[in-house]
């Protein structure tokens, strides 16, 4: 033989050594640590419980796989799941999809199930426009026995709708920021498919309930059989509900008419215990809690007064409590229950009117409730029922999501969910109510203002866009489309060193984070995307005084990433982001401990994290300095039962964020 042809054959056999190598290179035992994700649909192992949308993977073959990972993620493959999966791949390394390709290469494919119905876009009509669902209270008898649960059974996954579900799917699980979960699409998934997501979750923003331990086996079989039984109709909440739920503690004139605490109210902070149904008042100074106070379940938010004295805050289950924070101990004064579930809560602000007037937006029923605003008396109710944007067509829960307080006119702005608009609400003569209804796109959510206080930037998320109103002149002035369901809290408000004063977003739905231009000719369009840690955020923050970026993932089923932030210098965003483990600094032991909402000091120079355990496990508050990064101090107490959401008086009072 040859040396040219030795030397031809040498080559060849190094080249498809190199070659084989790139595809042998996987660690299938990684890749089994990075797969919880791609269980929620394609099945345990790989083995699909529904091949007819998502097809088996398990020992299909390495290279086969890894082909696919990347096709997906550089977005050359358009199969109709692509929508599903390309978000999936974007965060993932070369290594992360060798990893994962040698791991279902080695796994054994199984007997396939009985082929299912094939579903094309299943939830689009009722994404689009969505039609009456009769519902019953009572369990229907007449379903195959499979499905049928006990009155305990059923009282229980009623509970735990309400309490981990409604918030994203709806009361009448037409869905919104969640997809649609009426009997129609729930039953042709089956029991096997739906209690499989129920566990493991996806990047896309849903939580791992049953890997996490949130949910037991039972509860997720409970539950998989419960949305496919028709949702029973809560019952309306009108004037008389109303006012038999309000209660005065103490009267106007029995309050301090000056603060009694030596508390820096300034550098208070309000922190949710979700599962406990409490709040804690943290001292930002001494780190020390204040008062644990009773209130409505999971608080979503809290709200202060214009004038910083008086804390608002309203539980998942739609009570108010109004708390005097210039009392020897702030306590609640006031408390109404507006409806049986509901988001948000804001008080006047314009000249002239500070404080007179509250209000409140429900989920159900779907309205907004305007009350007195030092006593929380309701005053007038108002529906949100009606038709939808675009097809117009009439929608039966269109829930009111965010409200916030114009500073240009006496006028509550609030974001309507499922009809896509916005009611800009005259409260000048709330006899004589005056409404601007501005149509944007469906499935308005949270937002927050710009650095000028006269934009108000709102995420429709499952419409993928912000929408932009201009407080001033009572107008929407664009739709900017942005990544997948973003989810901004109140948003993000700093310069870029490039494009200027910008206002920025996450998103629940992929790993990107947009910055939309605020000033001159670029304004109201995306002027940067950042790539983060990957989906499944709800929360990001920075401070006029700071240079960082935190932006966290706390339902992203990947632990490593739920249980860290990703934080920016602004200043050199090309750079990319600093993972920072919060979760490891707080040592809690055992839980899911999802880390969520970065929040501010009054000074700007410490961020606050939630480390939000289990109920019966424990969480913690963590708290960095933001100039160094450097964990600065850690709250551990017992009375810290599954904190969430924090609001430091002085950012949330002046809009600071």
């Amino acid at each position: 033989m040859s040396l040219e042809k030795i030397a031809k054959i040498s080559l060849f056999l190094l080249l498809s050594g190199v070659a084989l190598n790139t595809f042998a290179a996987g660690d299938a035992k990684a890749g089994r640590a990075k797969a919880a994700t791609c269980f929620a649909c394609h099945g345990e192992g790989g083995n699909s419980l529904n091949e007819k949308m998502f097809p088996s993977i398990a020992g299909k073959g390495a290279t086969f796989l890894y082909k696919q990972l990347k096709a997906f993620k550089d977005g050359t493959r358009n199969t109709p799941n692509a929508a599903l999966m390309k978000p999936n791949a974007a965060t993932l390394s070369e290594q992360d999809m060798l990893d994962l390709a040698a791991y279902f290469s080695s796994q054994k494919a199984k007997i396939k199930p009985k082929d299912k119905p094939s579903m094309k876009n299943p939830t689009s009509k009722y994404e689009g426009a969505p039609s009456a669902v009769m519902a019953g209270d009572i369990i229907d008898n007449q379903l195959p026995k499979g499905l049928r649960l006990t009155s305990a059974e059923f009282n229980k996954a009623k509970n735990i709708y309400f309490q981990r579900c409604a918030g994203c799917h709806g009361v009448l699980r037409k869905g919104a920021t969640g997809k649609p979960l009426t009997p129609d699409i729930t039953r042709k998934l089956g029991t096997d498919y739906l209690a499989n997501f129920i566990n493991f979750g996806s990047p896309g923003g849903m939580p791992n309930w049953g890997t996490s331990g949130e949910l037991s086996k039972s509860e997720i079989n409970i539950m998989a059989r419960y949305i496919q039984n028709e949702p029973p109709t809560p019952p309306e909440w009108g004037m008389k509900e109303l006012t038999g739920s309000w209660k005065v503690f103490v009267p106007v004139e029995k309050r301090p008419k000056k603060q009694e605490n030596k508390l820096n109210l300034n550098n208070l902070f309000s922190v949710t215990l979700r599962d406990s149904g409490e709040i804690a008042l943290i001292d930002g100074d001494s780190k020390k809690i204040v008062k644990i106070l009773k209130t409505g379940y999971a608080v979503h938010i809290s709200r202060l007064s214009n004038s910083g004295r008086y804390l608002f805050v309203i539980g998942r289950d739609a009570k108010i409590n109004l708390i005097d924070l210039w009392m020897d101990t702030p306590s609640t004064v006031a408390e109404i229950k507006v409806g049986l579930e509901a988001r948000s809560v804001e008080t006047s602000k314009y000249k002239g009117y500070e404080d007179r007037y509250a209000i409140a937006g429900s989920y159900w029923p779907p309205q907004f409730v305007i009350m007195n605003g030092d006593t929380l008396e309701p005053l007038k109710v108002v529906s949100t029922r009606g038709m939808t944007v675009g097809t117009q067509e009439y929608h039966p829960e269109p829930r009111v999501a965010a409200i916030v307080a114009s500073h240009e006119k006496p006028e509550f702005i609030i974001n309507v969910k499922e009809t896509g608009k916005v009611l800009m609400v005259d409260y000048s003569d709330i006899q004589n109510l005056k409404t601007t209804e501005i149509e944007t796109a469906q499935f308005l959510h949270d937002g927050g203002w710009d650095r000028t206080h006269r934009y108000f930037l709102s995420a429709a998320n499952k419409s993928n866009k912000i929408a932009v109103i201009d407080s001033k002149k009572g107008e929407l002035i664009k739709l900017v489309d942005v990544g997948a369901i973003p989810h901004p809290g109140r948003g993000a408000n700093f310069k870029d060193p490039d494009h200027g004063h910008v206002w920025a977003t996450g998103h629940l739905g992929d790993n990107t984070i947009s910055l939309i231009s605020t000033q001159g000719r670029k304004a109201w369009t995306v002027v940067r995307t950042l790539k983060g840690q990957g989906g499944g955020s709800l929360f990001l923050k920075t401070h006029p005084k700071s240079r960082n970026l935190w932006v966290d993932t706390p339902l992203n089923p990947d632990i490593k990433i739920s249980q860290s932030v990703a934080v920016w210098d602004i200043k050199k965003l090309e750079k990319g982001f600093t993972v920072i483990p919060i979760a490891e600094m707080a040592d809690l032991g055992d839980g899911p401990k999802r880390v969520v909402q970065p929040e501010y000091n009054e000074k700007g120079d410490e961020v606050w994290f939630s480390v939000w355990n289990g109920k019966n496990q424990k969480s913690a508050i963590v708290i960095l300095d933001d100039k160094t990064r450097a964990l600065k101090k850690v709250i551990k107490d017992d009375r810290l039962i599954t904190p969430t959401g924090k609001f430091n008086v002085y950012n949330t009072t002046n809009d600071i964020y």
